[in-house]
């Protein structure tokens, strides 16, 4: 796969050394950010720091298996995609981890054709059902939270670049004037300045990709759906 997919990210977790590692190869070859946890206690601590969009675990380790794993993170999250890996002799475990909305579960030996069908199906769900829209390969915008992200890392702008982003995005591909964006940032009743505009566009331009807002002669500035 010359492409491998920059936008969402996933979480390995599994206690087999050479299962892991043939896995995490496997994963790499679709996931440019693949990450590799031996137990469940490591998991939840790179689970916390860099938010996996999928977690694929074993049910059975050492430390924290993978329904304690999975039973702690949905206290908090039911939004992570989350695929239960499991021998036939944990079918006790994994009648229990059902219950924990999971995209489904895996019995060992797993097959790559099915492994590759359900992760690629994972990653389209993520993609039309969570509310993103893509304004590039990896940068879109979470409409829930009105937050910009970029490879899974959030970029941080200002409130009033936040606006502007915010207004852009509510109308993909339509050129908005400087008035309009003004009026839109500032609600309180102010006279129109177009310097106003301009130099918050320089500022945020700034944070952003070249040409990721364009400036369309004599109509405004827009922003492009990938």
């Amino acid at each position: 796969m010359s492409d491998k997919i920059k936008d969402i990210s996933i979480l390995l977790v599994e206690d087999e050394t050479e299962l892991s590692e043939y896995l995490k190869e496997y994963l790499e070859m679709f996931f440019y950010r693949v990450y590799n946890a031996p137990n469940g206690d490591i998991a939840y601590d790179i689970y916390k720091q860099k938010r996996p969009d999928i977690i694929l675990t074993d049910i059975n380790m050492p430390h924290m298996n993978g329904f304690n794993l999975v039973s702690k993170i949905r206290k908090n999250d039911n939004k992570t995609k989350i695929i239960i890996m499991s021998a036939h002799s944990e079918q006790d475990k994994l009648l229990q981890a059902i219950k924990l909305n999971l995209v489904t579960y895996l019995i060992k030996p797993i097959q790559n054709d099915i492994l590759k069908k359900i992760l690629l199906d994972t990653v389209k769900l993520i993609r039309y059902t969570e509310k993103r829209l893509y304004l590039s390969e990896n940068i879109f915008w979470d409409i829930d939270t009105d937050t910009l992200w970029k490879k899974n890392q959030l970029i941080n702008i200002k409130d009033k670049e936040k606006k502007l982003i915010k207004l852009l995005c509510s109308k993909p591909n339509h050129a908005f004037s400087a008035k309009e964006i003004f009026d839109y940032i500032n609600k309180e009743k102010k006279t129109f300045s177009q310097h106003a505009v301009t130099s918050l566009m320089k500022r945020l331009r700034i944070k952003l990709p070249e040409d990721f807002i364009l400036n369309i002669y004599g109509s405004g500035y827009k922003v492009v759906a990938y």
